[in-house]
């Protein structure tokens, strides 16, 4: 069965973000399809995908490679992410369903127990979960494409410390579901501002081209590996 091209895209992309692949090095379709056990039909697409996005770029006589985004280019990735992230949440304001707010209001309860414990891998899950369901709930299939992507970009690129007062950080994530579930969209952008503004200062530029013990090892034969799960080549789920 055809593995379909964005489940080859996501693992590809994981891979990058996570260091498994330099900056730079070169991504061969013959190489990925046996590292994900995939044909070569699906790589060819995801890494056009990946090209479109930034994360590949193509070299003439090396092909694909993993690109190698500047200080400038990295440095506007969160610029921009200040200029969305408030404008998504001002569309949440006035989209929001309230399955929305039920997951908005469960993760903040989880993150503010989580931040009390002092239980810091949690809150690095909870926070990109409240986030991105954030983005969801602004019903805008475009900015909810573009904040995902930034999300992944931002991620390759930063390393995030975290906040010395974690606590602070959940309320301040408290006080935006609360505007959003008031349908107060200007109050909603103001402290989604705020917010994005106190959390650039805790990104730091990666200045390693790989994260410490992780080595590319192929997965088992016949999966593809996504962040949220495998794809069975037998069965055909996804």
């Amino acid at each position: 069965m055809r593995i379909p091209a964005h489940s080859v895209c996501t693992a590809i992309r994981d891979d990058i973000v996570s260091g498994v692949f330099e900056r730079g090095s070169r991504l061969t379709e013959e190489l990925l399809a046996r590292r994900y056990g995939v044909s070569r039909v699906p790589v060819r697409e995801a890494l056009r995908t990946l090209e479109s996005e930034g994360f590949v770029v193509t070299r003439r006589h090396a092909g694909a490679c993993v690109a190698e985004p500047t200080e400038q280019e990295a440095a506007d990735l969160l610029e921009v992410r200040m200029l969305l992230e408030p404008l998504g949440a001002a569309r949440a304001a006035q989209r929001r369903t309230e399955a929305h707010l039920k997951v908005l209001r469960g993760l903040v309860r989880l993150g503010q127990e989580r931040a009390r414990r002092g239980e810091g891998e949690d809150l690095r899950s909870l926070g990109g979960w409240f986030h991105e369901t954030l983005a969801q709930a602004s019903g805008s299939p475009g900015l909810i494409a573009l904040l995902t992507q930034l999300r992944h970009k931002i991620a390759w690129m930063y390393a995030v410390e975290q906040p010395a007062r974690p606590t602070d950080s959940w309320a301040e994530h408290g006080a935006i579901v609360d505007a959003v579930a008031r349908g107060d969209a200007e109050r909603a952008r103001v402290l989604a501002a705020q917010h994005a503004e106190r959390a650039t200062a805790a990104h730091r530029l990666r200045r390693a081209d790989r994260i410490p013990g992780r080595e590319p090892a192929p997965p088992r034969p016949g999966r593809v590996r996504t962040s949220q799960h495998a794809v069975n080549t037998a069965s055909g789920r996804h």
